[in-house]
């Protein structure tokens, strides 16, 4: 069965999409079979994958609501090994329409279990907020990987979130564990990015990745032409960054990468 990450951060604007968008690529790239589910109504993972969302027949939002099959739902992105499962608007009312089913919580694991022994890898992104889609991507996960932006009010948000997983461990996917952070928008020119670091590093007892994703305007540009950036500019610093990232997550655990 595949590793199945949720990727995310309740606060907006952290790099959580860009994350799941590259990070699912540069697995991609290294042969690994992946599947990205888009849990964002935003479905900005979905083109910035160059699927059309407005198009799609068989979303996450049918899926949810039992309309569709998950087979049906799998759409493969220009990228060897990669797949997706697309969202779009009609998502952002999901939450009403489950309001009196029995098990929502668990709706996206059950589904998932169904097809995550074909994958190596299913990365999650959520939407920026902890609604019933996020909780349904923390029941389906294994782990959770989480971008930070190196800004001031990074630890407001992390402390939050932390405390969110830690419920959901509780009370419904006691084996979740937090895979890691990741800093995102890092600005070597700035104190401030350098603060944030050796701050978040002195808070948290989690693992932090050593792969710093650095502000980039090859990466802000990537997602208009529906790439991930290892397609749009292989030899940007985000692509390279990216790449490090992916080997980290592969080789998670292993002595040699601590």
């Amino acid at each position: 069965m595949g590793r199945i990450i949720a990727v995310a951060n309740q606060k907006g604007g952290v790099g959580k999409t860009t994350t799941a968008i590259n990070l699912s690529a540069c697995l991609a790239e290294v042969g690994q079979k992946v599947l990205t589910i888009d849990l964002d109504p935003q479905g900005n993972t979905t083109s910035g994958l160059g699927v059309d969302k407005n198009s799609v027949e068989d979303s996450v939002y049918e899926l949810m609501l039992g309309e569709s099959k998950i087979e049906d739902c799998i759409v493969e992105t220009e990228i060897e090994h990669q797949s997706l499962i697309a969202s779009n608007v009609n998502l952002a009312g999901v939450e009403i329409e489950l309001i009196d089913i029995d098990g929502k919580e668990y709706i996206l694991k059950k589904e998932v279990e169904k097809i995550a022994k074909n994958y190596d890898f299913v990365i999650i992104d959520c939407p920026p907020s902890l609604n019933m889609l996020t909780v349904n991507a923390l029941t389906t996960a294994h782990t959770v990987l989480v971008p930070i932006q190196c800004e001031y009010y990074a630890l407001e948000g992390l402390s939050q979130l932390i405390r969110t997983v830690e419920l959901v461990q509780e009370r419904l996917n006691p084996k979740l564990e937090i895979e890691g952070v990741v800093f995102t928008m890092y600005d070597a020119r700035t104190n401030l990015s350098l603060q944030v670091v050796e701050n978040v590093k002195g808070y948290l007892k989690q693992n932090i990745y050593k792969s710093i994703i650095p502000r980039n305007v090859r990466l802000a540009e990537a997602p208009s032409h529906g790439l991930p950036i290892n397609l749009y500019d292989k030899k940007s610093s985000g692509a390279e960054s990216y790449r490090l990232l992916a080997q980290e997550v592969l080789h998670r655990g292993e002595k040699e990468w601590q």
